[in-house]
């Protein structure tokens, strides 16, 4: 009887256990079923209409009223469609919404007349320009915007394309649409923001919506209602000078980046992924996480351990690692000066000076492209050469020096960071490169006030941001948040700009240094440098690649006189998108109280 019991309990209980099992297991093969043809559609449905647009363009003179009011809706069209057709094919997407200015091509070494939607603009608001030049434009912008229909039409939209795609955008109205880079002289890129997110709406709405709502109805809630908070504030705001962009990121597009962050997570229909810029989980573009570092680190180097950072680290300060042992990395950047050095030149290791200024290295490593010349592509083939130099360390790259041996704390750093003692520099020059890879710093002023985190910024900061990316035109070279000179939002090449920095202060002549131009030795390239980070610039002065400016005050004088050109020097390939500022002495002074609000220099951690 009680065998018979117990039989009967036994076989209830496997019975509930196996129907738990199936629940679970229902549970859990249950994913959701998002179909992406109404958003594929209507990518591929803008792309079209920006492609009768730029036909019916090509109808009426550039000059005449009707060409603007075309090129408008072409914009408008373009910049619907654009999250997607960038996503699929960057490179043109690039080419017909990139700056007007020529390019070289690497293999033939031709120079290509600038084309697309910013070159038609020019020909279209500044004219000067013949007809038979500006119907070519119109057919060579067409033969991208067609390459881009063909990528949309051929590449089916997945979860994984949607969601980058749509963090690309969000990306470029925060650094290239509000900064006036999108379109630098009809400066209708603030009014295009709103038209971007308006697309966000419609595509989320019919894509993901239903299953967000299902889940978080608060969140589904939120979010369009965020979005159409941001739009009624460009709309009600929506001139490009006196536009609050401080205000506008901060309080509106922070709260849609946040939702969208949630979202994502929220339609579990993502896979993680690793090979972008961007830290997808990070709430805003603005948190010290935002970005992959990962992402701009050759792949041999990447994650490195603690104890190749804590190795890299001790080697960054020890002078044996030069031939005379004199000079250590930490001899022309020095932490206490913003990892740079303060000096007009470096100096070499007989403290000669040497042809250009000490960069600083904070953030230095989300960046591709090094030197003021751009001669290295990867912090480790910078690093590489400083050893070489027989200026600087004078070391063979793959010759271990022994020296360094004499502080014998190095055999377990090794061996804990490699496993064994090294026998080349090769993983030295590693082994720096972490450690410098570390060196990043997004806890600013500015950074806790546009995170929300603070409230102490003055109205006087506030202007200086607000001319940054807007009247100043600084944003358009220095992109925000990292304000440097890479491109965003596939940061896949660091600009090189041509801005005519004279000799000395005096500004009476141009600078002899060649910049670039040793690579091709194309005219195009002449006193052409690598644009450089702005954070912590109130540390890191004298200014420029050779130092020529000792102040801040000095450096904003240059610009809002045009540069090189503006000085009186015969610059025809400047790249500068202006000629005179016009910043008031108040506005002047704004600019330099926003740019003091970027120091930041990393705490040591290890």
């Amino acid at each position: 009887m009680i065998i018979k019991s117990t039989h009967i309990y036994l076989v209830l209980f496997l019975a509930i256990f196996l129907n738990s099992c199936k629940k679970n297991q229902d549970k859990k093969e249950v994913t959701p079923v998002v179909n992406f043809e109404i958003v594929q559609n209507f990518y591929l449905e803008h792309i079209n209409e920006s492609l009768v647009y730029i036909d019916s363009l090509a109808m009426f003179p550039s000059e005449s009223t009707e060409a603007k009011t075309l090129f408008t809706k072409l914009r408008n069209a373009f910049k619907k469609a654009e999250p997607y057709a960038s996503y699929l094919n960057p490179e043109v997407g690039h080419r017909a919404n990139g700056p007007a200015l020529p390019v070289l091509t690497d293999d033939t070494q031709r120079v290509l007349h600038p084309i697309g939607l910013q070159k038609i603009e020019e020909s279209i608001y500044e004219g000067d320009v013949s007809n038979s030049v500006y119907q070519e434009e119109i057919r060579l912008t067409k033969g991208l915007l067609s390459v881009l229909k063909k990528n949309i039409e051929n590449r089916k939209l997945t979860p994984q394309r949607f969601f980058v795609a749509t963090h690309q955008q969000l990306f470029r109205i925060i650094s290239l649409g509000i900064s006036g880079f999108d379109t630098p002289v009809s400066q209708l890129g603030i009014k295009e923001s709103a038209i971007s997110l308006e697309s966000l709406q419609f595509v989320y709405e019919n894509s993901i919506q239903s299953t967000i709502k299902s889940k978080d109805e608060k969140l589904d809630t939120e979010f369009r209602d965020n979005i159409s908070k941001a739009v009624n504030f460009i709309k009600q705001n929506d001139d490009f000078n006196t536009f609050d962009r401080y205000t506008f990121i901060r309080d509106y597009m922070n709260p849609i980046t946040k939702n969208w962050v949630a979202i994502r997570k929220e339609s579990d229909i993502w896979e993680p992924i690793q090979t972008t810029p961007f830290n997808f989980d990070a709430p805003t573009f603005f948190e010290e996480n935002s970005f992959n570092v990962n992402f701009f680190t050759q792949p041999n180097n990447r994650n490195p351990s603690e104890k190749q950072i804590e190795l890299g680290k001790k080697l960054f300060f020890d002078p044996q690692l030069s031939s005379g042992g004199k000079m250590a990395c930490a001899t022309c950047h020095i932490p206490e000066k913003g990892y740079a050095d303060g000096l007009t030149v470096s100096l070499d290791n007989s403290g000669k000076g040497l042809q250009r200024n000490t960069p600083t290295l904070i953030n230095t490593a989300l960046q591709q492209s090094f030197f003021w010349d751009g001669r290295s592509a990867t912090l480790l083939d910078q690093i590489s050469s400083v050893f070489l130099n027989p200026q600087e360390f004078d070391t063979n790259v793959h010759q271990f020096s022994n020296e360094i041996l004499k502080d014998t704390t190095y055999y377990k750093l090794f061996q804990d960071a490699f496993g064994c003692v090294s026998t080349k520099n090769t993983d030295v020059i590693k082994a720096i490169s972490s450690y410098v890879s570390t060196l990043n710093g997004f806890n600013s002023k500015f950074d806790k006030n546009i995170r929300g985190e603070e409230a102490t910024f003055t109205e006087e900061e506030k202007l200086g941001l607000n001319l940054f990316m807007g009247k100043a035109l600084c944003a358009t070279c220095h992109f925000m948040p990292l304000t440097n000179g890479t491109v965003p939002p596939f940061f896949k090449e660091t600009e090189k700009e041509v801005i005519g920095v004279p000799e000395t202060s005096a500004n009476k002549q141009l600078d002899d240094d060649l910049g670039f131009y040793w690579k091709y030795k194309s005219e195009l390239h002449y006193g052409m440098f690598k644009t450089p980070t702005v954070r912590n610039a109130e540390l890191t002065s004298p200014y420029m690649h050779n130092g020529v400016y000792k102040t801040l005050e000095e450096v904003i004088d240059f610009y809002n006189k045009g540069g090189g050109a503006g000085l009186g020097f015969d610059l025809p390939h400047q790249t500068l998108p202006f000629d005179n500022l016009e910043l008031t002495e108040k506005e002047q002074k704004a600019l330099i109280a926003y740019i003091k609000t970027l120091n930041d220099v990393p705490v040591e951690t290890y």
